[in-house]
């Protein structure tokens, strides 16, 4: 699916606890200045009419143009394929639940799709990000390999993903596919991956390391100590980085071996990659113990760090050869390594789930 030459336009908005931010998009590219609205996380009537006058607003700056849809990444819990908002930590106002699509709908006379940010972050780079990328540098190496899946990462606050096979974003029968965050953490076998897979992490890893009680220190000044930009307990701050990869890549190994496909990360820490990136990828060609002594590949294919050059040579080259069809005088490509490809966004998390807001109402209206 090519979204770039589509001209239908759908308005979007990007939910958070504190601002609503507002926008359009045609072609996969933003065409309205974003609109910025208070949430009123706590007062249900408020935030209502705040999204409604933020698309409202939308459609003035569209002037006579109609939109096709609305579509939009908002928190979860919610059953999403029918716009129906639960319970949420950080949008209390929603408790209870709120058919929140349904409403948009009867307002406006156009369908309403509502995703995760997770799942449309992977949809995004699915479409026109990380897997597209990626085909094309295997394309012009004059590689028979290429990928139709992808696992998309977000590290931030949380630790979210979403799942896209074969042009196909995975929702789940309970809108809970990609739920990564409750993977079991590698390190602490009572709690959930993403007590070590976040900023709180990083944070905390870092005070016990230092020894100190004060976790004030954000991952930004915790990365700027790793990199001797700022005074302060280096060793420590490498050792937090390299704490969250290890996890990171404990949960990304377990759901690549379900999934068999590119792994590309987003979200506010990725920024951080020079630091977790290699530790990350060692994790998931790690091995496991036999019981008779001997070690076997945690996975069935190889991890390869496509933000290293020599690694994404090697990646790209894979083992391609030319093998003979028996019985007849022809020959067909061949490229027996099994591997995967991991990196961290190039368009950015945010472009990313525009894109995916934009390309999923699209994939709905055309099926």
């Amino acid at each position: 699916m090519d979204c770039t030459k589509d001209n239908r336009i759908v308005m979007t908005l990007d939910a958070g606890g504190t601002n609503f931010v507002f926008s359009a998009i045609r072609g996969g590219k933003i065409i309205v200045e974003p609109i910025k609205y208070p949430s009123n996380a706590d007062d249900l009537d408020k935030c209502l009419h705040n999204i409604i006058n933020g698309f409202k607003d939308v459609e003035k700056e569209l002037d006579d143009i109609k939109p096709v849809a609305i579509s939009f990444a908002f928190p979860g819990p919610a059953d999403y394929p029918k716009g129906i908002i639960g319970d949420l930590g950080n949008l209390p106002a929603f408790r209870g639940g709120i058919a929140l699509g349904p409403m948009l709908e009867d307002l406006f006379g156009l369908p309403v799709f509502i995703n995760n940010d997770g799942n449309l972050y992977a949809y995004g780079e699915a479409i026109a990000g990380f897997l597209p990328e990626i085909n094309q540098k295997l394309m012009a190496a004059g590689s028979p390999k290429r990928f139709k899946n992808l696992i998309g990462f977000t590290l931030g606050t949380g630790f979210g993903a979403g799942l896209v096979i074969d042009s196909h974003l995975i929702i789940g029968d309970n809108s809970n596919a990609g739920e990564v965050w409750l993977l079991r953490n590698k390190f602490f076998e009572n709690l959930n991956a993403e007590e070590s897979a976040s900023i709180r992490a990083v944070k905390r890893e870092y005070a016990r390391e230092s020894g100190i009680d004060d976790a004030s220190f954000e991952p930004k000044d915790i990365y700027e100590i790793a990199i001797g930009k700022r005074n302060g307990n280096k060793d420590a701050a490498l050792k937090a980085f390299n704490h969250m990869a290890k996890a990171i890549g404990d949960a990304a190994a377990n759901v690549a071996t379900l999934i068999d496909g590119l792994v590309v990360f987003g979200g506010g820490i990725s920024g951080a990659k020079d630091l977790f990136l290699k530790t990350l990828v060692d994790e998931m060609n790690g091995h496991f113990d036999k019981l008779d002594g001997s070690k076997m590949p945690r996975m069935a294919v190889k991890a390869f760090n496509l933000d290293d050059e020599r690694e994404l040579s090697a990646f790209l080259e894979g083992q391609k050869k030319e093998i003979q069809v028996p019985m007849t005088h022809k020959k067909v490509s061949y490229d027996p390594l099994g591997r995967i490809g991991v990196g961290v966004s190039k368009i950015g998390t945010s472009e990313a789930i525009s894109i995916g807001a934009y390309a999923f109402a699209l994939q709905q209206l055309d099926k």
